[in-house]
This record gives C-alpha cells, structure tokens and sequence, in this order.
C-alpha cells in the first residue's frame, strides 16, 4: 500500500497533497422492544485524496485504488480553482512513518453474528420482562474496524488500526400519558468483551425507568448542584469544548475577543484538558487524520485559558502550535477540528464532603439530551436527587439545567478527588460529520447558584 500511494502522490502539483485510504468491517444487532429492528454486518473500503493550492483545498473521493493517479490530480485541479493569492499554510510537523496495531479481547470480526444475537437478546428480553410498565425497549449493539492507511507529500505514511464497540441498554416505562426512560451504555476500542455480562445493567435501566414514573418532577429555581462525572464530561465536550475547537474560533470574531489566551473563564479550582493519547479511550489515536501525534493538550488551568484544539491550517493561522486534532469520521470526509477525549481534570474534594454542607441542593447525573448556542447552554439530566440537610434524598425528574457557560465556570466551587472516565457510548457531531467517537469524563463537580427549570 505505501508504494502505492506514494506513487500517486508523484503525480501532484500543489502546495500540499495527502491521501487517506480506509477499509472497514463492522456489524449490528439491533432490538426495538420484542422485534429484531436490524441485524447485519458490511465490508466497504474507499479514500479520499485532499490537495492544497494558494490556500485553497480541493478533494477526490473514491472507492477503489484503480485510477488512483488520477484522483491526485482531480483534487489537484480543484485546490487550483478554488485557490487565491495567499499563500498556503500549514504549521510544520516532522514527517513520520509507523503502524499502528491492536490486540483484541475477543476480536468482534470473528464472532458469529448468531453469538451477538443471542447474548443482546438476552439483554432485551431482561428489561421487557422486569415490570409490567416496561412498554418497549431499545437494546443495540455495533463494532466498527477501521483501518486506515495515511500518505502525503511530506513524506509521512502510517497505517493505523481501530476498533470501536458499543452497546446501548434503554428501556420505556408508561403510565398513563408519564412516560420515562432508563438507560445504560457501554462503549469502547475493544473486543467483543465488551459487551458480556451486562446484565445488571439491563436491569438497572429498566428499574430506574420504572422509579422515574414515580418521581416527583424538581421544583424550578436555583440551586447548588452537583454533577457526576459523565455529566461533568458532558459539559466540558458540549458547553465548552466545542468553543475551543479553532475552526470555529477563528471564523468568529466576537468568539475571539473572549478567547483569549491567559483570560479567567472559570474558578481556580476548574481545569479542562484534551487528550487523544490515553490509552483505550473511545477518542484516543496515535496520530490524528493528519498524521500529526496525538498529546495531553490544557484547554484551561485553574481557571485560565491557556489552550485551544487546532488542526495544522489553523495552528499556522493563529500562530501555534497544532495539537493533533484533525479528525475525520470517515473516508468520505475532509478532516475537521475535533474533541478527542474531553474532561474536567481531578481536584482535592471527596463526594460527602461537596454535599455535607448543602441544606437544599441538587444531585445531577448523567444526560439524555441537550443544545448549546455559543455560550449559552440547556442539558436534560437523565435523572437527579434532591439534596436536604447534607445527604442524598428523593429521586426526581424533568432536571433541566441551564446557563451561560462563562457564568457557569466561575460558579464551581469544588471539585471531586477522583477522575472517572464512563464507557460512553453515542458520538460527537460537526459539520455533517456523525458520530465521531470521543471519550469524556471528570470527577464530581460542585457549581453554586445553577438555574434549573422544572414545575
């Protein structure tokens, strides 16, 4: 393969040209209550040839390597049509040769699609029969292996291996016209492993479905809130993260002027990190869709900004550094600035002691849906407790939290002792890009005086 696309790189004539080539197996089992909704697995490979031009790009898609000289200078021809009079730049990185390589647990591309069946159903049938109330069910699971061939003009390849698995656990409870959701996921680079076992999870969506019909909705108001770590990684991926992503940054000049590197944004206890190299996360990579080595990158240190995610056109826009963040969700697509693996990192307090002092507060967990609008953000947690006289008390529902997320950051107080990392599944999307598979986390998080909608 790497002679290959090296000889078809010969045939550029442009600033910059690279090629991506992937191949990719994957397979589902999908249950929508007592039906089998989707079951299949599919083999398809293709590339895309990306070419830079007097600051233009220009693009060819294709499905088989036949021709392939002819794709470069396809892409070629475009960049030139597209570019203008400045000048092409990218931020210099050291040309790399490397291949990537996993080990699975249990390699999903050779356990039978009967087996993946069988032990999902078994899931499925687990939360339809835990309660009468139990209307329906979602339970799917999906693997994806990618393999990816990277070449350019600088003399970079690399050839690159890598597994996603996710399991997805949701019930539906109904009582009347109240009805509510349970749900758990599971998701990683990883084997089939991955998806055994699972069977109290199952039933723990379909329980908390089942309580949530009884549970009060939270009364609107502010409150003390404190968030679990996968709500915690929710915020700092969606409220936050998406701000320091510096295509959109650079193209947003109101966004700019409160971006600044060195500026307060949050309390001294809150740090926000970025980092596409720990090791089996669902964001992590060697190197991005760039070729440039993934790193640990500080978006914020005790409340300063210090960092932003950058691809190499807009680190050489901006005069820094690029950080490994070019990611694409597949080959069809041009690589974009992206999240790897967002989270707040670790502070000094233990969980009883963010509640011990909290007369009416509120316990916040996980999240079912949400949007953002700049700094303006609305997330639905997907359950909640009250908080009275410094212990956890009455589950409720409907928790909608809400805010401006400069405000939000300089109301955190405390910050929990313990760093988690939940198997999330789902994915991240951007510019017609979804899902893009990212890792979040953090410990608990304490933030003062959060608006909560409710009855």
């Amino acid at each position: 393969m790497r002679q290959r696309l090296e000889e078809a790189l010969r045939a550029a004539n442009a600033d910059y040209t690279e090629i991506r080539v992937e191949q990719v197996d994957s397979s589902w089992v999908h249950f929508k209550g007592r039906e089998l909704d989707s079951v299949g697995s599919a083999k398809t490979s293709g590339g895309i040839v990306r070419a830079l031009v007097r600051g233009g790009w220009g693009y060819a898609a294709f499905n088989d390597l036949d021709g392939l000289d002819n794709r470069v200078r396809q892409a070629c021809e475009s960049a030139r049509l597209v570019g203008g009079v400045e000048q092409s730049r990218l931020a210099e990185v050291s040309p790399v040769v490397d291949r990537v390589s996993v080990a699975l647990d249990e390699d999903f591309r050779h356990v039978p699609l009967s087996e993946k069946k069988t032990v999902i159903e078994e899931y499925n049938e687990i939360i339809l029969g835990y309660h009468d109330k139990i209307e329906t069910s979602h339970v799917a699971y999906s693997d994806r292996f990618r393999k990816v061939w990277f070449a350019n003009s600088e003399g970079t390849f690399i050839e690159d291996e890598r597994p996603d698995a996710s399991l997805v656990l949701s019930a539906t409870a109904r009582d009347g016209d109240n009805v509510q959701q349970g749900f758990e996921t599971v998701a990683g680079k990883a084997g089939f492993v991955i998806a055994r076992g699972h069977h109290q999870k199952a039933r723990a969506a379909a329980r908390r479905a089942v309580d949530l019909l009884s549970a009060p909705p939270v009364a609107g108001g502010k409150y003390t809130v404190v968030i679990n770590p996968k709500l915690a990684g929710v915020f700092a991926h969606e409220a936050f993260g998406h701000l320091s992503e510096s295509d959109f940054l650079y193209e947003n000049d109101r966004m700019k002027e409160i971006m600044v590197l060195g500026k307060r944004l949050g309390s001294d206890k809150l740090s926000i990190v970025d980092d596409g190299s720990i090791d089996g996360l669902r964001g992590t990579q060697k190197y991005d869709d760039e070729g440039v080595p993934t790193r640990k990158n500080e978006l914020i240190k005790d409340g300063i900004l210090v960092g932003r995610l950058h691809s190499r056109e807009t680190a050489a826009k901006m005069g820094e550094h690029p950080t490994g963040n070019a990611r694409a969700v597949g080959y069809r697509y041009e690589p974009i600035v992206r999240m790897t693996n967002t989270y707040i990192d670790s502070g000094d307090t233990p969980f009883e002691d963010m509640i011990r002092d909290i007369d009416l507060g509120l316990y916040a967990l996980d999240m079912v849906g949400g949007q953002t609008a700049m700094e303006m953000f609305t997330f639905s947690a997907a359950y909640g407790y009250m908080i009275r006289n410094g212990e956890i008390a009455e589950l409720v529902r409907d928790v909608v939290l809400t805010g401006n997320v400069f405000e939000t950051m300089m109301h955190i107080d405390l910050v929990g002792d313990t760093l988690v990392f939940p198997p999330a599944g789902g994915g991240c999307g951007k510019g017609g890009q979804s899902p893009l598979p990212v890792g979040l986390g953090g410990p608990h998080v304490r933030i003062l005086d959060v608006v909560v909608g409710g009855r």
